[in-house]
């Protein structure tokens, strides 16, 4: 009569050697735990943070396009036409122009007595009301320049400028020293994703940069706003729109890209984030294996009686493997929730929203669950291979 093992009993037998050797095997899944939750958290994190690139990409618009000086043929900054502006604002697809100008000769400082030399990278530049729609930006406080302020020494500061002289709040004796004159702030803008050289900028109007500022009617970047599904024709005109003497000598580019890029890094780092969490779970399932070899000749005179009493060579190795399993299970299900907790942590803290792909809780478990049925392979044919009276003998 053949001898049989329930899978309830061979589960039990298996937990036996995890209970009477609990450190060891708290070490032992801890490795699978570490790769499993590496494995999980990468994934997570990653599907999360490209959630909220897309979301802003989703918020800001792919349709924006800037047009910027380039470099003349003895690589010196050229200069866009005066009536560059005036131009793209006739081009078909086009919905809005900003021009702006960066008064490179000019600072801003919080007071009158700082060194000029101290310009802490904050630039000057002029621009009109048009501006804030374009970019589709909002003030954070006060408000912002229109036709009647931009004749006159009033300033608004992006929100890195802004942060840089140390102004939260305007009032009606808020002052910055620009340019040699003392200038009202009049606001302070919202960050812009798309335009960060704006948040680190004092903006002052036209008028006044030309009649206190030295502005020579040249812009030296403007912000285009085109039609969604127009923006790859309308960014091929900018360049002989622009400056129809010398293309070649004008600068497009579409800021949406640098956020598209940033998810493309984030790929590349996600997938190598994977691969030190795949080497973590080989070393884990080495030292699996280890201790489980470790076991079985610990337990030889257990696997020798055993054998006496009826136990089958099938009966020893499913035991030994479903022992594997078990560590297997036991740091896969770890790692799963400590992957999800250091996804959920770091989402909040950001400002995602949390993101977990499917795949990566039952495809954790599922890796893990190999790893321990590999490690244990070899050391169950060992334990199952082992000759009674030779086992017997070590009791």
């Amino acid at each position: 009569m053949n001898s049989r093992l329930r899978p309830g009993d061979l589960l039990r037998i298996g937990l036996l050697g995890l209970r009477t050797h609990r450190l060891r095997a708290l070490l032992s899944a801890l490795g699978v735990a570490i790769g499993i939750a590496s494995i999980v958290a990468v994934l997570g994190v990653t599907r999360s943070s490209q959630s909220a690139l897309l979301a802003q990409l989703d918020q800001l618009g792919t349709n924006l396009l800037t047009v910027a000086n380039g470099r003349d043929l003895g690589g010196a900054e050229a200069e866009l036409p005066t009536d560059a502006t005036g131009m793209i604002r006739r081009v078909d697809g086009v919905l809005q122009v900003a021009p702006t100008t960066q008064l490179v000769r000019q600072n801003v400082y919080r007071t009158s007595k700082i060194p000029a030399g101290q310009t802490g990278g904050l630039a000057v530049r002029a621009c009109d009301d048009s501006l804030l729609a374009t970019l589709d930006g909002t003030v954070r406080a006060g408000r912002f320049l229109d036709r009647a302020t931009g004749r006159y020494p009033v300033t608004v500061l992006g929100y890195e400028a802004a942060r840089t002289l140390g102004l939260a709040t305007v009032g009606p004796d808020t002052r910055v020293w620009l340019g040699g004159h003392w200038f009202t702030v009049a606001g302070i803008l919202d960050p812009f994703p798309l335009a960060p050289e704006i948040d680190r900028s004092a903006l002052v109007g036209f008028d006044v940069a030309h009649r206190e500022l030295g502005y020579d009617g040249h812009p030296s970047r403007l912000y285009v706003r085109a039609v969604q599904d127009r923006v790859e024709q309308v960014a091929a005109l900018l360049p002989a729109t622009a400056h129809a003497a010398s293309p070649e000598q004008v600068k497009v580019e579409r800021p949406s890209d640098a956020l598209t890029a940033r998810i493309a890094v984030a790929d590349s780092t996600a997938a190598l984030f994977l691969a030190l969490g795949a080497i973590a779970l080989l070393v884990a399932g080495i030292g699996i294996g280890n201790i489980m070899v470790i076991s079985v000749l610990e337990r030889r005179g257990e696997i020798g009686l055993r054998r006496a009493l009826g136990a089958t060579r099938g009966h020893v190795a499913g035991q030994f493997l479903a022992e594997s399993l078990a560590l297997g299970v036991l740091g896969g299900g770890a790692g799963v929730l400590l992957g999800c907790a250091v996804t959920a942590g770091l989402s909040v803290y950001r400002g995602w929203s949390v993101l977990i792909p499917p795949e990566a809780l039952w495809g954790g478990l599922a890796v893990a669950l190999l790893v321990g049925a590999l490690a244990g392979i070899y050391p169950a044919l060992r334990a199952a291979g082992l000759p009674p009276t030779e086992a017997l003998r070590a009791m």
